[in-house]
């Protein structure tokens, strides 16, 4: 793919999600002149492109939706469902054509426009309430010229030469409104060459006007020696390769890695006496090492704002999902977006697709009821699913509730033991059994059917969440609803941590999670054989981190107040403070509870523990019966 192609794809898939998220706004507010002027324009610019890319499918599907939001726009025709049907149908046509394009198919190759979509929006076009599916006919030996897309006289205009109308492609990147074909001159299809008897006549020589410019088509052009009146417009944004941003933060990291080195090495010099020379020597030193320090700092916090997005990128993807999904399952569903602002690492924006995904399906099947369930049930026919996002100190919160049948643990547990992935005897905590879900193979369904039932849904979604170093929680409420709590970190390589140390080793405990730390007593009193300790007025369980990892057992007399769904203490040797690491992932091996590797200022190796670790109490996930 060319640079020039590759930009108008980046740039119109850009348009293609916007205009989904108009339509579906346009369905629920027909009346919305605002909105109906951004999909005009929105499909008037992709046509545009297109037609320079020489993308005929495009132009035709495009140039149709087009006429039928001019239609709508000025009352010629109303905002029907058919209307918006056919304008979603067409979005999605030029989705999978952009997405074709992106994923390296040749522009030739590209499918023409099917004829049912042609129908559909030519009947909208019509006003027409219902469309009826045109039989169906043999498929074109190449794509389809783009004036079939075009009400008007295919022919080019007069002044047009080598049979392509350069009027109209003029046209169709202009802003609507600002230019107007000269009197006399038919409107043809832009940008796609056309089978058409050579022109008639060749372009009439510029014509100088008074101001010294010349005049050609009608349109002013400045000589090339004068300059023009304002000076380009200056871009406010580049697109750089995600790759070199990746690298750019790795060699970040490394440098405050390295200047956080320094500063130790530095500090133990300083406990020497130097006299003379020596001593300029050292204040120097010491003054460049403080600048290295503090620049590579802003080197780094610079190099974390670039891959910051906002999760509004990837939640505008899914309202038509739920929309089309709710539509199939015959239920009605209301998505409800906030926090779509809210920024974070952008690996971990487009990792959260595909879990979000499988989410919102199980929301949908197996959440929320239908419409004569919910009533029965005392509750309005239209439920409603949230999905918020939000920041709180060093992690995203993502959430996704909906107002459905709640979960009921008693059944999880009989599901569970039926499929042979716990044992029948198995005690376990409502909050354990909610769990189960994220099991390979688990699903409360009979039969698998399009949406869900296979088993391999949730754990998809655990094992997405866990691998960006995350955790997730679940709280339910029969007949209320469901909520699962998603903890990420903003940023994934660099991550403020305590070190603690026991057993002899050193760890980094992740500082999201860390609420404060306390000192503990040589005894405690016991609650069903567990240690207890009061922490502010409330009784808290005491876990070892040495016990917890398998370490060899020693004297652990710090304890840290650990903030999760079930709040506990975690103790430890020692805290030795706290630093911003550079976090590698273990690949070669996996070390249940350890999620990755870093150097502490000392060159010391310092082995992570991982969030979902300690959200889920230092215990490892539910394990199958043997």
């Amino acid at each position: 793919m060319d640079d020039m192609l590759k930009e108008f794809v980046v740039e119109a898939m850009d348009l293609a999600v916007n205009v989904e998220e108009h339509l579906l706004a346009l369905e629920r507010d027909p009346t919305n002149k605002e909105t109906l002027n951004a999909v005009f324009r929105s499909f008037h610019t992709i046509k545009g492109g297109a037609g320079f890319m020489n993308l005929p499918a495009l132009v035709s599907a495009c140039h149709l939706t087009e006429n039928l939001f001019d239609a709508l726009r000025t009352g010629a025709a109303p905002v029907t469902p058919l209307s918006i049907e056919a304008a979603l149908m067409a979005s999605g046509f030029v989705a999978d054509q952009l997405a074709e394009l992106n994923n390296g198919a040749a522009p030739e190759s590209l499918p023409a426009m099917p004829a049912e979509l042609d129908k559909i929006l030519t009947d909208a076009i019509e006003g027409k309430v219902t469309s009826t599916k045109p039989a169906a006919a043999p498929a074109p030996a190449a794509p389809a010229p783009v004036a079939a897309a075009a009400p008007a006289a295919a022919a080019p205009a007069a002044g047009s030469a080598n049979g392509l109308d350069w009027e109209g492609m003029y046209e169709a990147v202009m802003p609507p409104g600002s230019y107007t074909r000269p009197a006399g001159e038919a409107a043809a299809p832009v940008a796609a060459p056309v089978a058409a008897a050579p022109a008639a006549a060749a372009p009439a020589a510029p014509a100088a006007d008074s101001a010294g410019g010349k005049k050609w088509d009608g349109v002013e052009r400045r000589d090339e020696g004068k300059p023009a009146h304002a000076a380009p417009a200056k871009e406010e944004s580049i697109r750089i390769d995600a790759v070199k941003l990746d690298a750019l933060l790795e060699v970040a990291g490394e440098s405050v890695q390295a200047a956080n080195q320094a500063a130790v090495l530095l500090e133990r010099l300083q406990q020497f006496k130097f006299e003379g020379q020596a001593a300029t020597l050292m204040s120097a030193l010491t003054e460049t090492l403080e600048r290295a320090s503090r620049y590579s700092t802003e080197l780094q916090r610079a190099t974390l704002a670039t891959r910051m997005q906002p999760v509004g990128r990837l939640f505008q993807k899914f309202p038509r999902l739920v929309r089309e999904l709710a539509k199939d399952l015959g239920k009605e569903v209301e998505l409800i977006i906030e926090g779509a602002d809210t920024e974070v690492d952008r690996v971990v924006v487009d990792s959260l697709y595909d879990p979000l995904v499988h989410m919102l399906r199980n929301a949908l099947d197996h959440g929320v009821e239908g419409p004569e369930a919910r009533v029965a049930a005392g509750k309005g026919p239209r439920s409603t699913i949230l999905l918020k996002a939000w920041q709180e100190a060093n992690s995203v919160m993502i959430v996704l509730q909906d107002d459905g049948k709640g979960m009921d643990p008693v059944a999880l547990r009989k599901k569970a033991a039926e499929k042979g992935l716990i044992s029948p005897s198995a005690n376990m905590t409502d909050d354990e059994s909610y769990q189960l879900v994220f099991l390979p193979g688990f699903s409360t369904k009979e039969v698998a059917s399009s949406v869900s039932g296979r088993g391999v849904g949730m754990d998809v979604v655990k094992t997405a969440v866990e691998k960006n170093r995350g955790a997730i929680h679940i709280e339910s409420m029969l007949g209320k609803g469901t909520k699962f709590a998603i903890r990420l970190p903003i940023e994934l390589s660099i991550v403020p941590t305590m070190l603690v140390s026991t057993s002899g080793a050193l760890l980094a405990l992740p500082m999201a999670v860390v609420q404060r730390v306390v000192e503990l007593p040589e005894e405690f009193m016991e609650v069903g054989g567990a240690p207890v300790l009061k922490d502010q007025g409330r009784p808290l369980p005491v876990r070892s981190l040495a016990g917890a990892l398998g370490y060899e057992l020693s004297p652990e007399r710090v304890g840290i107040v650990i903030n999760s769904p079930q709040p506990y203490i975690l103790a430890v040797g020692a805290v030795d403070g706290t630093a911003d690491l550079v976090i590698k992932p273990m690949t070669a091996i996996a070390v249940e509870g350890i999620t990755g590797t870093a150097r502490s200022a000392e060159g010391e190796l310092v082995l992570v523990v991982g969030l979902s670790f300690l959200m889920d109490g230092c215990r490892g996930a539910v394990r199958m019966a043997a």
